[in-house]
């Protein structure tokens, strides 16, 4: 039987939309419902129980419009409060961070992994413990990059001062010899031409929406959730913040996918906490 609800899926912005693109292309069929939380911009930089807090509302709010599954497209709501959202949602829950590890664990070949994120992403230290979880013999290294995330919701992929940035925070990675690269935040694929050219050709980046959207696909399998109806799915996207700023940015980076950008205001997510 088709379930014909969307796919929800949620961030602090735009960065999320490296999720939603990779699950466009395996999960052709599949609606999304997507939540930047803009107006709230940046989540990095604040404390984990206000992320926290954050990521309940907007997955409060995506269960009441009757989406089928939750997918955190957010590293820093990940490790503030993925094990709450599963607990107190009746849906299945998927994150980013696992699905990044388990990519970078395969490819890595001298066992020196670097991995670059949020403030509140590299403090939890969950993908130390994503990694340790593997039990593979392999050592991380990780790197706060906090201007990356403005650089990209601003639609800057390119500029010198954001190279600068980039050479300043990876280049002790590069000194260190890591071979394989976790972009610990769903806004930095969009920079990966940047970050390769610092990094050096011969480092491997992985991205998790990849690996991310194949774990969207096994979950709706298993579950019998798969939409089965073969015609276009309508997309819905939403934004606390700016949504002609939020269009701009997704144009560029989804294409015709992106079908307007409606406004939800924040009030309105807040009204739907969980606790």
């Amino acid at each position: 039987m088709s379930d014909e609800r969307a796919i929800g899926v949620f961030d602090s912005g735009v960065g999320g939309l490296t999720v939603a693109r990779a699950i466009f292309d395996l999960l052709p069929h599949e609606p999304i419902l997507y939540v930047g939380d803009n107006g709230r911009f940046p989540y990095g930089p604040r404390p984990l129980e206000e992320i926290r807090a954050f990521g309940l509302e907007i997955a409060g709010y995506l269960v009441e419009r009757d989406v089928k599954m939750l997918v955190v497209a957010c590293n820093s709501i990940e490790v503030a409060a993925i094990a709450d959202v599963a607990e107190a949602h009746g849906v299945p829950v998927v994150g980013v961070i696992d699905p990044g590890v388990r990519a970078a664990v395969r490819a890595t070949r001298n066992g020196r992994i670097g991995m670059i994120g949020t403030v509140a992403t590299v403090e939890s230290r969950a993908y130390d413990r994503a990694v340790a979880a593997t039990g593979a013999a392999v050592e991380l290294s990780s790197r706060a990059c906090p201007v990356f995330v403005e650089h990209v919701e601003a639609g800057d992929t390119s500029s010198d001062g954001l190279l600068e940035a980039a050479r300043v925070y990876l280049e002790p990675l590069v000194r260190e010899g890591v071979d394989t690269l976790i972009l610990g935040c769903t806004h930095y694929p969009m920079l990966s031409g940047m970050v390769q050219m610092v990094m050096g050709e011969e480092v491997v980046l992985v991205s998790s929406a990849e690996e991310t959207a194949k774990d969207v696909y096994a979950v709706l399998r298993n579950a019998s959730l798969l939409r089965e109806t073969v015609d276009d799915p309508r997309h819905a996207f939403l934004t606390t913040g700016d949504p002609l700023q939020f269009a701009r940015v997704a144009h560029h980076f989804l294409g015709p996918e992106v079908d307007g950008v409606l406004p939800v205001s924040v009030r309105a997510v807040e009204g739907i906490a969980w606790s």
